[in-house]
């Protein structure tokens, strides 16, 4: 598959790289591409380009910016992403310190970031995806206890499968938590996975679903 990411950051360089790894073509996008010469340099095969581009490039969208740009992202690409796949991997987090580690988000429980993306774009098939894990643990991770658990949730059926697909990839297995209304749990799964990084230094853990 034809694969954009949408962002300059540590999520999106390695995710973009995750996906040159397992030979998808692949695009970087941002609006400053002077952020990526080194990422670019270590990956010749990769392409560089604005978000718009990605967009047109792209069969699945990777938005992989910072939480409190992705609306405005979604906003400006519109009908762009109208039949795409969209790998939602951002947090609603607020420009606000940690309280005795615990995050804080602009959004309630009410109502999830992604759900305000999806309404923003509803041509888009939003799938919540790798929000929930740092950017050393998302590609082929490796612990003790096995294969990692990425909670998702969207209302395309077929566009969770695809997510699912490249899940198994890139090493996790899935846990499909149903429609996009979910989001407002597993976006605050970031919340309780930073705990352990803002109190202790620890940042190579993952989820495990159980059953």
């Amino acid at each position: 598959m034809n694969v954009g990411v949408i962002g300059s950051g540590a999520v999106a360089q390695t995710l973009a790289a995750g996906f040159i790894r397992h030979g998808h073509p692949t695009m970087l996008g941002t609006r400053d591409q002077t952020k990526l010469a080194d990422w670019a340099a270590a990956h010749p095969t990769a392409r560089l380009g604005s978000p718009a581009e990605v967009a047109d490039f792209a069969e699945v969208v990777v938005l992989a910016v910072k939480g409190s740009a992705a609306e405005g992202v979604v906003r400006h690409l519109g009908t762009a992403l109208n039949g795409k796949v969209v790998i939602d991997a951002t947090n609603p987090i607020a420009d606000l310190p940690p309280e005795n580690g615990v995050m804080k988000f602009f959004t309630t429980l009410d109502f999830s970031q992604m759900e305000q993306l999806q309404q923003e774009c509803p041509g888009a098939r939003f799938v919540k995806a790798f929000n929930s894990v740092g950017s050393v643990k998302m590609v082929n991770p490796q612990f003790a206890g096995g294969k990692p658990t990425m909670f998702i949730c969207g209302s395309d059926a077929a566009a969770k499968q695809t997510v699912t697909g490249i899940l198994s990839q890139f090493g996790w297995e899935t846990a499909d938590m149903g429609g996009v209304e979910s989001a407002r749990v597993i976006e605050p799964l970031s919340i309780l996975w930073c705990i352990p990084g803002f109190l202790r230094n620890e940042w190579a853990h993952a989820f495990k679903l159980l059953r």
